[in-house]
């Protein structure tokens, strides 16, 4: 991920697609590939929590880590630092998407990466997430780099939860 390449792997319940939040290159790409506008901004997969920590103050995180169960993935809307994430990544909103993985292949795409990935679920727009590597490989062809793995067993992608609020976007 470090030269711009973008990969897909598993996560909890989907393929998902990534690369280095800080490369524009590799952003645009992504952006291209699943035909989404900038403007939605993108989420920030981490392997744990000390990873989010130059983007989101302290007490914000310290707060969150009271209210994340665990018991689903959870997708995170926090304010962020200003001046610490890039404007591809989060758009035209005032807050940051995260999402610490329990996943074992993000965490490991996480940690060798030294910090948070761009995770984005593995379909263009109005697609269904894919499941299978065949889906992947008709979606954006056979040069994909994909991470080995199996996606784990929700159903559902994460939830998405405004931080701040409490309040449950996507469940």
């Amino acid at each position: 991920m470090h030269a711009g390449d973008i990969v897909a792997y598993p996560t909890e319940a989907v393929w998902g697609l990534g690369c280095d939040p800080f490369n524009r290159q590799a952003v645009f790409q992504l952006l291209a590939l699943k035909h989404r506008p900038q403007e939605k901004g993108m989420i920030l997969a981490a392997a744990d929590w000390s990873q989010l920590s130059p983007y989101i103050a302290a007490t914000v995180l310290a707060e969150l880590r009271q209210k994340d169960d665990g018991e689903r993935p959870t997708t995170w809307l926090l304010p962020f630092i200003p001046d610490t994430l890039p404007a591809w990544v989060v758009g035209q909103h005032r807050t940051v998407a995260v999402r610490v993985s329990k996943h074992p292949v993000v965490k490991a795409l996480s940690l060798s990466f030294a910090g948070p990935i761009i995770s984005t679920s593995a379909n263009p727009a109005s697609c269904e997430p894919a499941r299978e590597i065949f889906q992947l490989r008709r979606y954006f062809g056979a040069d994909l780099a994909i991470c080995r793995g199996r996606i784990g067993s929700e159903k559902r992608p994460s939830q998405i939860i405004d931080g701040l609020t409490g309040q449950c976007l996507r469940d």
